[in-house]
């Protein structure tokens, strides 16, 4: 029933329970609805941040990704240098690497064919790669490294030897005079007889310093015979010096001396015509003309 204000007519309607409950049931239809749609569109919403996070963090794992490709590009560039310093070296030493297949001095190469150039494998990248290949990439990177640490230790282990050889050989005057008997032939000052003369000569004041060419041990510090006060230094690498007709002797044996260093004075003991300094070089026992060792002019 229907009751207007004032003087309007009653109105009445009549409405079936079937009506009433079509009604109710849609309305909760489209309460359902809304509250589905609501709930829909929080998850909506939810996976959206996700899914705005996922994109950064793609984002930011692709520019990481990108930065180790070009590490990983840098470090094969840097590799295929150093090998190809390393079998430069090699044929400049006369170096063999069995394991690298690089043989003693230059290879000759085929007629049209260039120098054989370092393995580009490391620097051969493409932006699609996958992270399990860098792996694998950085599995053989790391197999390279390794393999050039041995090699450069190999030539290290070389130069050192080098260095060593270099600081034992004779190069400097034993000391300053005029050489009055060079390495040779020579007629003897005593007998006018031609005979051979297994050293040099070298005139200076009485008690002038006496130097060592270079490294090594005195294995023997004494009087010989002709030659007088006699010092004898071993050197390694097969050589050693002799210096005789010394007035005074400053070392003993078993001394280590250094290029340089003062070992004795100039002297006329033993058979001798005059102050002066008997100088022997000998390689595995075999004179050998002092001249040769001396870089000094």
């Amino acid at each position: 029933m229907l009751i207007a204000d004032h003087n309007s007519p009653v109105r009445r309607f009549n409405v079936s329970r079937s009506l009433i409950l079509q009604v109710g049931g849609g309305v909760l239809l489209m309460a359902g609805l809304a509250l589905g749609a609501t709930v829909h569109y929080f998850q909506v919403a939810r996976d959206a941040a996700e899914n705005r996070i996922l994109r950064e963090e793609n984002l930011t794992l692709r520019g990481q990704l990108k930065t180790v490709r070009e590490r990983i590009e840098h470090i094969g560039s840097t590799l295929d240098r150093v090998e190809r310093f390393d079998q430069k070296l090699r044929s400049i030493t006369l170096l063999s690497d069995p394991q690298r297949n690089l043989a003693m001095g230059p290879v000759e190469q085929a007629p049209g064919v260039g120098a054989p150039a370092a393995e580009t494998q490391f620097t051969e990248l493409t932006s699609m790669e996958s992270p399990k290949a860098l792996v694998g990439k950085l599995d053989r990177l790391s197999a390279e490294a390794t393999r050039q640490e041995q090699s450069l230790q190999e030539m290290q282990a070389y130069f050192q030897d080098q260095k060593s050889l270099l600081a034992s050989t004779p190069s400097i005057w034993p000391t300053r005079g005029w050489v009055t008997s060079d390495f040779g032939q020579r007629l003897d000052p005593y007998t006018a007889e031609r005979v051979t003369h297994a050293g040099m000569d070298i005139a200076a004041p009485h008690g002038k310093e006496v130097s060592a060419p270079s490294d090594g041990t005195v294995v023997f510090a004494g009087l010989e015979g002709g030659y007088g006060n006699v010092i004898v230094i071993d050197h390694g690498y097969g050589i050693k010096t002799r210096f005789g007709h010394l007035s005074k002797i400053l070392v003993k044996a078993g001394d280590r001396v250094k290029r340089g260093v003062p070992i004795a004075a100039v002297g006329n003991t033993g058979r001798s015509t005059g102050p002066h300094l008997h100088y022997e070089v000998r390689v595995n026992g075999i004179p050998q003309n002092p001249r040769k060792f001396i870089l000094e002019e």
